[in-house]
Formats: C-alpha cells, sequence, structure tokens
C-alpha cells in the first residue's frame, strides 16, 4: 500500500476511462499495470426527437463524476490525493455523429450508435464501396444527413466519435485511434489511413450537393497505438477535475472505441484471436490472416488500435432485456420483504440456468430494445414467447434469456466460422455476463462452438485497456509491438478459465438458433403495430 501510494503522489499512474453505454468508469493503473483504483458514474441514453442521444452536458457531468469517485477511492485507499499522471486515454462506444461547425458549436444532438435511422444512407454506401457500411457507421449518419438535406449539413467543419469529441475538449487535437476511426470511415488495411479510393467516391457521390466542404478535411486525423496523440490542456484538466487539483501536461493516447479496448483487455490483437464483449450491446472481434472473399452485411470491417484488420460482429442488443428481468424477480423479493445483494440475486438466477433443458424447453425471447441489423428489425420490441407445449420453468426462462443475448451475434458469426471458415485459436469473452462463472461463458462457448476463456482481468473490461494503451504510449520499446507488449508484459503471467464447448449444449443452442431465426417474423411485426 505504501508503495502504491508512493507511486500515485509521484504521478506514475495511468489512467483509463471509457464512455459505456450505462456507464462511465475510470480505471487506475499501476506500472505493473494492476489496477489500483476506479470511479463511475452511471448515466442512460435518451429516446428524443427520433433518435438515441445523451446530452451534452451529461458526457462532461458524467465525466467529472467518475473522477471524482475515482479520487475518493484513492484517497480512502491510499490517503493520498491524486493530482498528476504518468499518461491517459479516453475509449468510448464505437461510431455515432458528433458534428460541429468552424466555431466548434455542436450542430445537432449526438447520434449513438444506437439508432436504426440510417438504413438508405447504409444501403447506398455499401453498394458504391463494395464494402459493408452498417447504420451505426459515422459516415452513414454524415451521408444519411446529406440525402434528408438538414440544414446543418453545410455548416460542418468537423466530425467525430464520443471519445474522439472528448480527446478534442481535454488535449485540443483533433484526432482518433485507428480502431474507433475505422468505425467512422473504412480504413484500409495497407495504409491504416482512411481508404484513399472511397474517400474519391463519396465525394464524386455527393458532388451534386456542392457542398462547401470535403470529407477528408473534417473526418480526424488517425493515430496509432503508440503514438503521440496529444497532452492534457489546462482547460481539459479543468473539464475532468473542476477542483484545479489536476495537473496539465499529461501525455494523452490516442482515442479508441470500446470495440479496441476490448481487445487490448483481452489480449486479443494478434491474428487468429478474438474476444466478445457484452454489455448493452455484444460484438465478436475476430482479428483475421487475411480479408474475406465478399462483404456481408452483418460483418463490420474495422481495426485492432495498431491497424491489423479486424472482422467485427455487431448485435445491438444483449443484456438490456435480461438484466430487466432479473430487475423484475428483485422486485418480487422485495414485495415479500427478502433483501438480496445485486451479485447474489444475478448469481443465483444465472446459475438456474444451468439446471435447464439444453434447448431451453421451447422458450424463445427476442432482447431487443432497439433495432437489430442483423436479424433486419428496424425496431425493437423486447419479446418473450412460448407454446402450450413449452416447458415453462424458471431455469428454461433464464436459460432462454442468456441464449437470447447472443441470439443475433451467433448468427453473424456463423458467416464466419461457417461460410468463411475462419479459424480462431483462442476466443475470450469480457462483460459483466461473465462474472458469475460457468454460465454465460460456457453458453457463448456453446453458441460458437469453440473454447472461450475468461480472464480474471475480464471484469475490468474496456477501462482497463484503455489505461494499457495508455501504459504502451509512455513505456513500449522502440520497435516494440502492442502485440509483444500485451503478451510479454502484461499478460504472461495472467490465468485465466477455459471452457470447452459441451456437446449436448452446442446441440441445444442449435435448436434454440433454429427457433429464433424463424420466429423473427414476430420480433419484425411487433415493430410494426406496437
Amino acid at each position: 500500500m505504501g508503495n502504491t501510494a508512493e507511486l500515485i503522489a509521484d504521478g506514475r499512474a495511468i489512467l483509463g476511462i471509457e464512455f459505456g453505454s450505462t456507464r462511465i468508469k475510470a480505471v487506475l493503473i499501476d506500472e505493473q499495470h494492476n489496477p489500483i483504483a476506479s470511479g463511475d458514474h452511471v448515466w442512460e441514453n435518451r429516446l428524443e426527437e427520433g433518435f438515441w442521444t445523451y446530452h451534452d452536458d451529461e458526457i462532461w457531468a458524467g465525466l467529472q463524476d467518475s473522477y471524482v469517485n475515482l479520487k475518493k477511492d484513492v484517497e480512502s485507499k491510499y490517503g493520498v490525493r491524486l493530482t498528476k499522471l504518468a499518461a491517459m486515454g479516453f475509449s468510448a462506444m464505437m461510431h455515432g455523429y458528433l458534428a460541429f461547425d468552424r466555431e466548434d458549436q455542436l450542430l445537432v444532438p449526438f447520434r449513438t450508435w444506437r439508432n436504426s435511422t440510417t438504413g438508405e444512407a447504409a444501403e447506398e454506401l455499401s453498394r458504391l464501396f463494395a464494402y459493408n457500411i452498417p447504420q451505426r457507421w459515422s459516415i452513414a449518419h454524415l451521408y444519411q444527413a446529406v440525402l434528408n438535406k438538414e440544414e446543418h449539413v453545410s455548416d460542418i467543419a468537423f466530425f467525430t466519435t464520443l471519445a474522439g469529441y472528448i480527446h478534442w475538449k481535454v488535449t485540443g487535437e483533433k484526432v482518433l485511434g485507428v480502431g474507433d476511426a475505422s468505425g467512422m470511415f473504412p480504413v484500409d488495411p495497407k495504409t491504416r489511413q482512411y481508404d484513399a479510393v472511397m474517400i474519391d467516391k463519396f465525394e464524386q457521390q455527393i458532388a451534386d450537393r456542392h457542398l462547401p466542404w470535403h470529407l477528408a478535411d473534417i473526418l480526424p486525423e488517425i493515430r496509432l497505438a503508440g503514438e503521440e496523440a496529444g497532452r492534457l490542456t489546462e482547460a481539459g484538466a479543468r473539464l475532468i477535475d473542476p477542483t484545479g487539483e489536476l495537473e496539465a501536461g499529461v501525455r494523452v493516447a490516442p482515442p479508441e472505441g470500446d470495440a479496441g479496448t476490448g481487445m487490448v483487455a483481452t489480449n486479443s490483437v494478434k491474428q487468429r484471436t478474438g474476444n466478445v464483449s457484452a454489455g448493452t450491446s455484444v460484438f465478436a472481434m475476430i482479428v483475421l490472416e487475411k480479408e474475406l472473399s465478399t462483404y456481408y452485411p452483418q460483418i463490420d470491417m474495422v481495426t485492432t488500435p495498431d491497424g491489423s484488420l479486424v472482422a467485427m460482429v455487431h448485435a445491438n442488443n444483449c443484456t438490456s432485456d435480461l438484466n430487466a428481468w432479473v430487475g423484475l424477480c428483485g422486485e418480487v423479493l422485495d414485495a415479500f420483504g427478502v433483501s438480496v445483494s445485486g451479485d447474489e440475486l444475478y448469481g443465483t438466477l444465472y446459475r438456474k440456468a444451468l439446471e435447464a433443458d439444453p434447448d431451453c424447453g421451447g422458450l424463445l425471447s427476442y432482447g431487443f430494445l432497439s433495432g437489430e441489423n442483423i436479424m433486419n428489425c428496424n425496431e425493437g420490441r423486447p419479446l418473450f414467447v412460448r407454446t402450450p407445449e413449452s416447458r415453462f420453468t424458471l431455469a428454461n426462462f433464464m436459460r432462454t434469456h442468456l441464449y437470447a443475448s447472443f441470439g443475433a451475434l451467433k448468427v453473424g458469426m456463423d458467416l464466419l466460422l461457417q461460410k468463411e471458415q475462419i479459424q480462431i485459436d483462442a476466443i475470450y469473452g469480457h462483460g459483466g455476463i461473465f462474472k458469475t462463472k460457468g454460465v454465460a461463458q460456457n453458453f457463448l462457448a456453446a453458441a460458437l462452438d469453440t473454447p472461450v476463456s475468461v480472464m480474471e482481468t475480464a471484469g475490468e473490461g474496456g477501462p482497463w485497456g484503455m489505461a494499457l494503451l495508455a501504459a504502451y504510449l509512455v513505456h513500449h520499446a522502440e520497435g516494440e509491438s502492442l502485440e509483444d507488449y500485451l503478451a510479454n508484459k502484461v499478460f504472461a503471467a495472467s490465468e485465466g478459465l477455459v471452457v470447452a464447448p459441451e456437446p449436448k449444449d452446442v446441440e441445444g443452442f442449435r435448436a434454440f438458433i433454429d427457433r429464433f431465426q424463424k420466429g423473427i417474423g414476430m420480433e419484425q411485426t411487433a415493430g410494426q403495430v406496437l
């Protein structure tokens, strides 16, 4: 404890902050990359005028609250004040749309990745580029605004992601890590910059609009992991810590998306490795040995934070509906005067699912709070369905919702594993759904028919991954790759639980996903009539 207090006081600790969908979390690490303190802030997106958004003041209030909670944790544990850092970095949910004018004013409220309002733009751009452009990508949001003839479009001087916005405001640098940038606009894996041919095609596509900007001029500049991306300004330090205690001048790593930090946090930036990050949304990132034979609407092509090609299967919905049902069970207990902790509630219900029929007894769930592109659902309507013959037990009910959390992901991953015959040596899972050992991890292994590892550090997730990228910025040796840095200096002694798929669960998940795909018309209709 004394050594840690001295490290913090000397300004040798490193900070990662990630803006997730429901939580903003700050994680402080030591020189051995161990988490030593944390702080968080809970927030929630809102649907306003047809768009999922967070208000600008919520972004900064959330950042400050997570940081002040981190400071409190530091002082409580070590008896010192957090005033200086060796390095820091910011990450956030990828994609979305934050557009600014020449006076740096936000032109329209932040449009998050969760919106499914860009179908026309995504379809046109995918055809134009012969490259999958999902609805949530920043370029799809921009082009849809062009197609809609929105007034703000002619005033755009810069647009970026949430991580890029925060980084810009605290450093003055309009840059973005390559992984996050690859979710704004396609990146050429050879140059590790925006694809020049596709930029030209886009310019030709909008030429008749006579807009006063060029795409290359309004995109953030790309930085690779380990490259300098700016330093914390005095104004930036006050944005984070209004008390004035945080010192400026801190080196700041390139801002990244939650996909990239998930890869780093699970040591899966190497080819033939992958990870599954499960939270409000769920996505699998598979680092490829070569490009795919064709493009698929269900698969994004992005990059690792150091620019390697990645196939990304992203489902908009994962644990939200599952959490709602667990919360309802908690309310039932409260009504009977029974008090249990959140960990006990989740753990008990999750473990109950292990007693269920492998195919969930014929039950079916769609946990879609928002649209789900993989399943061709433009709007979300959480739906639970059973037949008179279904075995409606608590165990089957819980397994159904856990399976459904990975349902859309399974549909997309089958394209990689079956059609493209992609080889994967290791899959790593991280996120709160894996906290109860041997449940969601087992079900994911069954879904992918592949062994799944969950490391002891998996619960730290994206903010820890961002802190590791900041550590790589200041501590990597000349010529040392991110892959080698993680393998040799971060994860060399890490232990993890590896679960192989159980044949009966593999068959059970296949039966469930067959039912899941056959019944999707119910979910699509629900979005139209409710």
